[in-house]
């Protein structure tokens, strides 16, 4: 009596009508960042020129114009290349400013071309470190949700206060002011807990942009 083969697995193709996921690929659902560093001393083309070199670009798009610097990727590897960018700045001991502006979500962006209904990215905010570098910083979040997705009615006061929260956790929080919550801390910790929200958020509602303007070694530092 001879055993009987054993089945072969029983394998499912892929369903060719079935929708893409529009949102598991960063650059095509437009997320990223553009970065302005502004050096205010007499040498700051060396100053900038020193703190971009070596920089870890790895899974980012990196395009540099004469204004600003568009940076296309993940969100833990935007974290990583802005936090590196700003502690390379910070140790050359010059006053200045980082200007970020964080984007997600836009449909019928430059890098994006989204459907109506491609929804929300599902994204853990990435893990930040400490630089030992002090900033001070102005941050406002806006989510542009003027639809409803999965059910949710849009609330954008909502959002921003949950972005708020989620800062103040962190312990960078400072307080409000006009137009901006302010924000004092590690550098590393800021820019984690201002991507963070900004991540979070966008678990939420797929368009949400950011902007976040830091100062290093200010003198008014020393007075604070």
């Amino acid at each position: 009596m001879t055993t009987p083969p054993a089945p072969l697995p029983v394998t499912t193709a892929p369903d060719p009508t079935a929708a893409p996921d529009l949102t598991a690929d960063p650059l095509r659902f437009g997320v990223g960042a553009r970065v302005t560093v502004a050096v205010m001393a007499d040498r700051y083309a060396e100053v900038l020129l020193g703190a971009l070199a070596g920089l870890d670009r790895s899974g980012l798009v990196v395009e540099t114009g004469d204004v600003s610097t568009y940076l296309g990727g993940h969100e833990a590897d935007l974290l990583r290349y802005l936090t590196d960018l700003g502690e390379a700045v910070a140790r050359t001991g010059e006053h200045a400013s980082l200007t970020v502006h964080l984007s997600r979500g836009c449909p019928g962006e430059v890098v994006c071309d989204l459907p109506g209904g491609a929804g929300p990215r599902g994204v853990e905010p990435p893990a930040g470190r400490t630089t030992g570098y002090r900033v001070t910083g102005e941050w406002a979040l806006y989510p542009l949700a003027d639809d409803v997705r999965a059910g949710v009615e849009p609330d954008h006061m909502r959002d921003i206060e949950a972005a708020i929260a989620l800062a103040r956790a962190t312990g960078v929080v400072r307080g409000s002011e006009h137009f901006v919550t302010r924000l004092d801390g590690d550098l590393g910790t800021v820019l984690a807990a201002v991507v963070g929200a900004w991540t979070t958020v966008g678990r939420g509602v797929q368009h949400v942009t950011s902007h976040l303007t830091l100062s290093l070694h200010s003198p008014s530092h020393a007075r604070a």
